[in-house]
């Protein structure tokens, strides 16, 4: 019984001594590599979650610029329609120039003088304001799209364009004969063709 009770306490202290390395020193049972190899995780982890951040930064400065890029789009759509389910969803998610502009317009609206839309002068315009305050009926003709052809003086001048903003106050100013003709035609675009062949005397 003596021997018994002995190697029973000789056990018992044997396994204290090794609970208190243990708790003193837990490392010492998944060694240093399990620990650097933990750390080097939470660098990882650290690292994916920058390069997350900074790709979100990344696309938000891409959808900011994407808005910043359309120049002249989404202009004089939806105007002068009669009836129902006329002139919806135009111009809309453009990016560039001139684009989107001048669609929707005049559904079930008679076409006079060749125009179709909204608010057009001129002859064969479509779209939205175009072809107006022209001093001669050979100008603001043709153009589709938004505020095409306008304010123009002289002869032939603004007219076949396409997009926004083309061919307006053109051959204006002029003083005598045979001035500020044949300007701001055929542009595609945005404020293309304005201001051109004006003010000689």
């Amino acid at each position: 019984m003596k021997r018994t009770t002995t190697t029973f306490a000789a056990l018992t202290f044997a396994e204290l001594g090794l609970a208190v390395m243990i708790s003193a020193n837990p490392a010492s049972l998944v060694g240093a590599n399990t620990q650097g190899g933990n750390q080097g995780s939470v660098r990882g982890d650290d690292a994916a979650s920058g390069d997350a951040a900074a790709a979100g930064i990344r696309g938000s400065q891409r959808g900011l610029q994407r808005l910043a890029l359309c120049f002249g789009c989404g202009n004089g759509n939806g105007n002068g329609n009669i009836g129902t389910d006329n002139g919806n969803f135009n111009g809309n998610f453009n990016s560039g120039a001139g684009n989107g502009n001048g669609n929707g317009n005049g559904n079930g609206a008679p076409i006079v003088n060749g125009n179709m839309g909204y608010m057009n002068g001129g002859s064969g315009n479509i779209g939205a304001y175009n072809g107006l305050g022209n001093s001669s009926s050979t100008s603001g003709n043709n153009n589709i799209g938004f505020g095409n052809g306008n304010n123009n003086g002289g002869t032939y001048n603004g007219n076949g364009n396409i997009g926004a903003y083309n061919g307006n106050y053109n051959g204006i100013g002029n003083v005598g004969s045979g001035n500020g003709s044949y300007n701001g035609n055929g542009n595609i675009g945005s404020f293309n063709g304005n201001f051109n062949g004006g003010f000689n005397w």
